[in-house]
C-alpha cells in the first residue's frame, strides 16, 4: 500500500506536538502513525458519490433520534493509547464530543468508524488501520465499503473485547447493518450514480 510503504520510509519522526502544528499549517492532510506522517491520498469520484451516499442516509436516521451525529473526512480522530491521529471518511459519535488532551479539535470517542475503500488503501483499511482502531476503547463497530465493487462489511465488537465479521453485502440487492446506531443500509442505495464500480458495469458487447 501507497501510504503505508511511504510512512515507513521516512526518516523524520515526529512527537506529536510538532505534528499537530505542522498539520495545523498544511494545506493537505495527513494521518501520524506513531511518528511517521502518512499523507491522505486523493479520493475518486466513485469514492465520494459512495461517502455522500452513506452520510446522507446516517443524517435522515440521526435527524429523528438526535442520539448520536457523524462526521466526515475533515475530521480528526485521536487514538491517545499508540500516540496517532486519523482522518477515517466517516465517523460517528453517540453522546457528547470528548477531545485529545494535546488538541481540542481531535475526537477521541468515535462509536463507529466507516471506511470507503480505494484501490490504494484497501489492504491498509481491512487489516492494519482496523487492527490500530481497535484500541479506541469506545469503538463498536468498524465498517468497510470497497469503491471497486459491491462489497460491504460490518465488524462489531462484543462484549469479550473480541471483533467478529457481523454483517455482510455482495450485491445490490443485499444491506448492511450498523446495529449500535440502528441503521440499515440498502447497497443498491450506496451505489447509485457510481461509474466504475465493476460488478455493476454492463457486460462488454459481442
Amino acid at each position: 500500500m501507497a501510504a503505508q510503504a511511504l510512512a515507513i520510509s521516512q526518516s523524520t519522526m515526529y512527537s506529536e506536538e510538532e505534528y499537530l502544528r505542522l498539520e495545523n499549517e498544511a494545506l493537505e492532510r495527513s494521518e501520524f502513525l506513531q511518528g511517521m506522517l502518512i499523507p491522505k491520498e486523493a479520493e475518486g469520484p466513485d469514492h465520494n458519490i459512495i461517502k455522500e451516499h452513506v452520510i446522507g442516509e446516517l443524517g435522515m436516521i440521526f435527524k429523528k433520534s438526535r442520539v448520536c451525529k457523524s462526521c466526515s473526512s475533515t475530521q480528526r480522530v485521536s487514538v491517545p493509547s499508540i500516540s496517532s491521529y486519523f482522518y477515517p471518511d466517516i465517523l460517528v459519535v453517540c453522546g457528547p464530543n470528548k477531545y485529545g488532551v494535546l488538541d481540542c479539535n481531535s475526537i477521541i470517542n468515535p462509536s463507529v468508524i466507516i471506511e470507503i475503500l480505494s484501490p490504494s488503501t484497501c489492504e491498509y483499511d481491512r487489516d492494519e488501520k482496523f487492527k490500530l482502531y481497535r484500541d479506541i476503547e469506545t469503538l463498536q463497530e468498524y465498517v468497510t465499503i470497497d469503491s471497486r465493487k459491491a462489497n460491504a462489511q460490518v465488524f462489531r465488537r462484543m462484549a469479550n473485547n473480541q471483533w467478529v465479521l457481523a454483517d455482510d453485502a455482495f450485491s445490490l440487492a443485499e444491506s448492511i447493518t450498523i446495529q449500535t446506531i440502528g441503521a440499515t443500509l440498502q447497497m443498491a442505495d450506496l451505489y447509485d450514480g457510481t461509474e466504475n464500480v465493476s460488478s455493476l458495469l454492463a457486460p462488454p458487447e459481442e
